[in-house]
């Protein structure tokens, strides 16, 4: 069956339209999130040593990404259009291209944190506007709405921003060369990001009359301690996405390894959603969540405890494989405790997170630069995700929904 693609992209005659469609939502993950987000991270050692850039100002326009992609998801989440979103969504791939090559033009703090402010609000059409469209086709065209490859793409996504940065590297690029670099790359995710992904034909059809589940949502309880333990996922997550490589890239005995470290992170990212749903089905989600965030407590304190390549490598497997299946899970409860309107409480804990995000690299940054080190930042991440565990653990002890959210999940898994 023919189909054609907006802006005259053909599409591939290899592939099915849903994998053309889930395809489109990866492409969109290495571009807004790979690229205009994670290339950062393995370029701030870089940028250190050949501009003027400090830890403090690093920590800081870390912040205005986040900054960016909480504009972004606050927009997101005031459209009702289908439309419209998938209008916002195309802006912002284009967003993700205009603030990569926006990096390269001129070494002025201010020119990179507005483009660190654009690439975050990019990427929130990954991450949010692109899951939502997908679903919305899959589910139009009878297709099971599943999300697990469009999120493997975010691993993709850093797998590739760290071979590319090392590559560069070993062609002698400087900073600027190889934002021009990811720009290229950038343009040409662009192409199947936007040509894969139809335009809504119309919205889904809702059933206004009495056929509606009936939605039973959590108590207060629940909520403030699921929105303090999201605060302190945020806080973790973010300090080894930014730092990670310069943390690595500081130690004598590892310099040379951080880029690799990182692609490592990618790699056990990628399979993280669909592992952590099978565990959810088996254990429940409260018990899958809070054994990702231990995990992740250790793999975020490794570096501080070692300077020893295997445990830095472990440190880099830990942390890429559990949080983003602390987003999948956390966003699956969403949808289950609304089934009809599921960006209330998504909504709610994306600001929690993101609140954290800005936060925590700002701060970070200005440790490193009094100390000389990041150690006191990873301590302080790794104590705030076993805060966020241990509300969880008090969470499931004391709320009924959380109990019947496992109970949901055990079920769903046969």
């Amino acid at each position: 069956m023919p189909s054609s693609s907006p802006i005259g992209t053909p599409s591939p005659g290899f592939l099915s339209p849903r994998y053309r469609v889930l395809l489109a939502g990866v492409f969109s993950q290495i571009l807004c999130i790979g690229v205009a987000r994670f290339a950062y991270t393995p370029l701030l050692p870089v940028m250190q040593q050949q501009t003027w850039l400090s830890d403090a100002q690093g920590g800081w326009l870390a912040a205005l990404n986040y900054a960016g992609y909480m504009l972004g998801a606050l927009v997101a989440a005031s459209l009702h259009s289908i439309r419209l979103k998938d209008t916002l969504y195309r802006l912002t791939l284009v967003l993700a291209v205009v603030s990569t090559a926006g990096m390269a033009l001129a070494d002025s703090f201010w020119l990179w944190a507005g483009m660190r402010f654009v690439a975050g609000f990019s990427s929130s059409g990954a991450m949010l506007l692109a899951s939502g469209l997908i679903l919305h086709w899959l589910i139009s065209h009878g297709q099971r709405g599943e999300l697990g490859i469009h999120f493997a793409g975010l691993g993709v996504g850093i797998l590739v921003a760290a071979l590319a940065v090392e590559l560069m590297l070993h062609l002698s690029f400087g900073w600027q060369a190889q934002w021009w670099g990811f720009t290229v790359l950038a343009a040409g995710l662009l192409v199947p990001a936007w040509g894969w992904l139809p335009r809504p034909a119309k919205p889904l059809a809702s059933s206004s009359g009495g056929s509606r589940p009936p939605v039973n949502p959590p108590s207060r309880t629940f909520m403030r301690l699921m929105l303090a333990a999201y605060f302190c996922a945020g806080y973790g997550y973010v300090i080894s996405a930014t730092f990670i490589v310069a943390i690595v890239e500081r130690e004598p005995l590892l310099a040379g390894a951080g880029n690799w470290t990182f692609a490592l992170v990618g790699l056990a990212a990628a399979p993280a959603v669909i592992v952590w749903d099978l565990i959810a089905r088996r254990f429940g989600y409260l018990a899958a969540l809070i054994s990702a965030m231990a995990l992740q407590v250790v793999g975020i304190v490794l570096p501080a405890l070692t300077d020893n390549l295997a445990g830095v490598l472990i440190s880099a497997v830990l942390y890429g494989g559990t949080f983003l299946g602390c987003v999948s899970l956390v966003l699956t409860m969403a949808g289950r405790l609304y089934p009809q309107s599921p960006a209330r409480m998504m909504g709610r804990m994306t600001l929690a997170y993101g609140a954290a995000q800005i936060i925590a690299p700002a701060l970070t940054g200005m440790l490193a630069e009094a100390t000389g080190h990041y150690d006191i930042g990873l301590w302080l991440a790794g104590g705030f995700v076993a805060l966020g565990a241990l509300l969880l653990i008090w969470l499931r002890a004391v709320d009924q929904t959380a109990r019947r959210l496992d109970a949901e999940a055990k079920g769903s898994g046969g």
